[in-house]
């Protein structure tokens, strides 16, 4: 009997933990699924995407200047690789969603309000850290570089070379840029408090600066770039830590006083119920 039991325990554990993977699997299809179908539409466009991400350093090249590939396949597999990265890229909101939606049943009901603003603000800063990356990083570090050059020197860079660096920094600052979700999430977890982060705001800084020289190219540019948005982020990660730490202790005051209440009011139900069996 008591082996009858245990196998059929173990049964019930087992199906669970299969429709959970049977339903991991169902969600990554679909993320393949949307990330090929993005990359057939931007397959035929990779050319010109390419040059749009080659702008920066075209925009600093000296006249008789160009780019150059060095392998034989290098015109194709460049643009290729680029459009399937990309294509990844703008799929980030989709492969977020399904993530939150593979744990959601999990979460309670309070976690589940709190996760969606989360989530939501994780892509905008996501693309924020690409955008400030293109926009801003890109001009000051291809521009340094190429000043650089010795004399006779002529800067031809390699296709596939220049994009390499330039996905490294993407994800660099598109990862750097998601600094105040990862402290409210730390925050709220329990594994820190607001104040404790703030008396470890000097090491912060130095691992920021750490962190930028291992997640960037060998220049100061770069990794100052990456550094100071860091910690300006941690800065508005603790503010906004502190105003959710404050809202749920007042929430759960509230829920104590309530509690209470409600107590009194069922007490004096009952003394009231008494008095009119005692006449």
């Amino acid at each position: 009997m008591r082996k009858n039991k245990s196998s059929s325990a173990s049964a019930e554990q087992e199906l669970p933990f299969l429709s959970h993977l049977f339903e991991l699997r169902d969600r990554l299809l679909r993320v393949v699924m949307v990330v090929m179908v993005i990359f057939l539409g931007l397959f035929s466009f990779a050319n010109d995407l390419y040059h749009l991400i080659a702008q920066p350093l075209l925009a600093h090249l000296p006249e008789d200047s160009s780019m150059i590939a060095t392998e034989v396949a290098s015109p194709f597999l460049t643009p290729f690789k680029l459009a399937l990265v990309a294509s990844i890229f703008i799929a980030v909101p989709f492969i977020l969603y399904q993530a939150w939606a593979f744990i959601a049943p999990g979460l309670y009901k309070h976690e589940k309000r709190l996760a969606f603003p989360l989530l939501l603000s994780s892509v905008i800063l996501f693309y924020s850290g690409m955008v400030f990356a293109y926009y801003v990083v890109f001009p000051l570090v291809f521009g340094f570089l190429t000043s650089t050059a010795p004399e006779g020197v002529a800067v031809m860079t390699d296709i596939s070379k220049y994009l390499d660096f330039v996905l490294k920094l993407f994800f660099a600052f598109g990862l750097a840029f998601e600094v105040p979700i990862a402290t409210i999430l730390l925050v709220l977890g329990g594994v820190t408090t607001p104040d404790s982060l703030v008396e470890k705001r000097p090491y912060i800084i130095v691992g920021a600066f750490v962190i930028g020289m291992m997640l960037t190219p060998p220049d100061v540019i770069s990794q100052t770039l990456l550094a100071l948005p860091m910690w300006l982020l941690f800065e508005v990660g603790v503010f906004f830590s502190r105003i959710l730490v404050r809202r749920r202790a007042e929430a759960s005051n509230d829920e104590e006083n309530t509690s209470d209440e409600e107590l009194d009011d069922e007490f004096e139900q009952a003394i009231a119920e008494e008095e009119k069996l005692n006449k």
